[in-house]
């Protein structure tokens, strides 16, 4: 099994951490410190290292951030993790904030009269502290980088990771990372930027055509490098990670050099250097600073066409979906006959879903967690069973599977919540009205330089319309055998970059009566250029990557309008069509009931 059942914290943990904690931080005159969940690479994904946020407070999230005064310590998470929060963290000790609703700098003004708080310059972006700098501006309180307190006082603190990096071949990826190089050293010349330094792990894999492990369940490497306007990189990660045909593969315009040494190196870097304000760690722009080496902002190259995946990229996906999609089926059939003899767990189908993909003889890794939720268990986002918490699964509930696996030839990511027995009162309502959502956005078109929130509230509107919502974004992007969680690109509320051609992403409306329910369907879909209608405009549409069976037993066929049914009945034939040779006999007339027309 990739993924274990055993409780990483408890919030009985938590006091303790935190009294200690604040005696250090009173010993070096600080009213405050802040701890992120967050690494030096900036990545979404951190090893146990660094889950310092978790080991302080007991919260497990995959985002969020503690500030702690001297009497009051302030969890901030979003809405993904606003149930879950409260059940992580001892509440006499930890206050769990909305954010960002409630922004730090001003929490900060309002409950610390004066004093100087510490952050540690590695784990938090040029653009985190200069929004509360700013936020702070004529009060008595001040923000310092100091060094890390937390690791001062973790003493079974685990070692830094050391996982072996491998090759991503040139086939699967669709150019070379020389090609890639000189593309993005062209980008630098234009700009008249000697270098780039980049922190982001999927970036680094992304350039250079490799992967590794050194996080669970994502193929990243940790390490950071600096680009050349020449094409050349030095990537500074531990050498014992690289083996000879890796090696071999980076080649002459690739030198590698110990993680210490990358500090230095920026020393003496001629300027302009190109640092990304959103994503580096500060310390990078302040370690240049310090050496009078001229730091320009400026996105990370790789990001942008890293997101805009090749066609190489985007037909390996296609056929890692196939392959997943019919693993899924399989354990939706095995789930259809098992669950209602009201004899399985949560953990039970865990283990039964990862079985059917490990099937394949092709599973690298789980791409995160399974989130199987039963019940009132399906309303918490990111609910991950433990042993503690693993329920039965009983006739009369809802049940809601969020899980993907990881293929070197693709990454996948699908939720799909299903009637065991019974439909619970009001549930085929609000499934049909997520249903809507997530047709919505599947059959959108829209003008090219749209971006992610725009095409938002196509999702909502259903949901709108019975005055419900879902407190999460609607879409994140998603990488090719990389990080399940990529940006920049995404369907928020909050995203302003333009979708463009070749952008994966999830689609993944949702709706949580807390205490009762959880609902959430999700596929991923690829941006693409659609065909041109009768003014010739420019749009783009998106082509869906997942095919696996909707529950039909929850949906509320009288809400659906004629061009939904259309659509679901046009989504069920391609499934039946695309997944029915790749099934076993029992599997294959599963299918056929479950995409029936409706």
């Amino acid at each position: 099994m990739f993924q274990s059942f055993t409780a990483t914290a408890t919030p009985a943990q938590g006091p303790a951490r935190l009294a200690q904690l604040r005696r250090v931080l009173a010993a070096e005159g600080l009213a405050g410190f802040v701890i992120p969940r967050a690494d030096a690479h900036q990545g979404e994904y951190v090893a146990p290292r660094d889950e310092r946020l978790q080991w302080l407070t007991g919260f497990t999230g995959s985002a969020g951030f503690c500030i702690v005064l001297p009497d009051k310590a302030g969890v901030f998470v979003d809405g993904r993790y606003r149930t879950q929060v409260k059940s992580q963290v001892d509440l006499a000790h930890f206050t769990p904030i909305a954010w960002p609703d409630t922004k730090p700098g001003p929490w900060i003004a309002e409950h610390l009269a004066q004093g100087n708080i510490g952050f540690d310059p590695w784990l938090h972006t040029a653009d985190e502290i200069a929004a509360i700098e700013k936020a702070l501006e004529g009060t008595p309180v001040t923000l310092s980088p100091k060094k890390n307190f937390i690791d001062t006082i973790w003493l079974d603190q685990p070692e830094s990771p050391m996982g072996k990096a491998f090759v991503q071949a040139d086939a699967l990826a669709g150019k070379t990372s020389a090609e890639k190089r000189d593309a993005l050293a062209a980008e630098l010349r234009k700009a008249r930027h000697p270098a780039m330094v980049i922190t982001l792990p999927d970036s680094l894999c992304w350039l250079l055509n490799i992967r590794g492990a050194d996080v669970p369940r994502n193929p990243i490497l940790h390490g950071f490098a600096i680009l050349y306007d020449d094409a050349r990189v030095t990537l500074f990660a531990e050498p014992e990670k690289f083996d000879d045909a890796t090696r071999a593969h980076l080649g002459p315009q690739v030198k590698i050099r110990p993680s210490g040494a990358f500090v230095p190196a920026l020393h003496i870097l001629q300027g302009p250097v190109r640092v990304d304000r959103s994503t580096a760690p500060l310390a990078v722009s302040l370690e240049l600073a310090d050496a009078g080496v001229e730091v320009a902002w400026g996105d990370d190259l790789c990001r942008l066409p890293k997101a805009c995946k090749t066609e190489a990229e985007i037909a390996a996906t296609r056929a890692a979906h196939l392959r997943d999609g019919a693993a899924m089926v399989e354990f939706l059939c095995w789930l259809d006959a098992e669950a209602p003899k009201g004899g399985l767990t949560e953990i039970d189908v865990v283990t039964a879903l990862e079985s059917f993909r490990r099937a394949t003889n092709q599973l690298h890794d789980i791409s995160f967690d399974t989130i199987c939720g039963a019940g009132a268990h399906g309303a918490i986002m990111h609910y991950r069973v433990t042993g503690a918490s693993n329920r039965a699964i009983t006739p009369g509930e809802l049940l809601l599977v969020d899980s993907g696996a990881q293929y070197v030839d693709g990454t996948t990511d699908i939720t799909r919540t299903m009637a065991i027995g019974p439909v619970p009162e009001g549930a085929a309502a609000a499934y049909t009205r997520v249903l809507q959502g997530m047709i919505a956005i599947s059959r959108a078109r829209w003008p090219r330089g749209l971006a992610g929130r725009d095409l938002d509230p196509l999702a909502r509107y259903p949901l709108w319309l019975a005055g419900m919502d879902f407190d999460h974004g609607t879409g994140h992007g998603v990488g090719a055998f990389l990080s399940v969680h990529e940006g920049p690109q995404r369907i928020s509320k909050l995203s302003e970059v333009p979708l463009q051609p070749g952008m994966i992403l999830s689609n993944e409306p949702g709706y949580y009566r807390e205490g009762a329910f959880g609902i959430r369907l999700e596929n991923l879909i690829v941006v693409t250029p659609a065909a041109k209608l009768a003014d010739d405009r420019d749009q783009l549409c998106f082509e869906t990557l997942t095919f696996v069976p909707l529950d039909r037993r929850l949906i509320d066929l009288a809400l659906l309008a004629p061009g939904e049914r259309a659509w679901l009945n046009s989504y069920h034939a391609a499934v039946a069509a695309k997944l029915a040779d790749r099934l076993s006999q029992a599997a294959r007339a599963w299918l056929a009931q479950a995409t029936a027309p409706v």
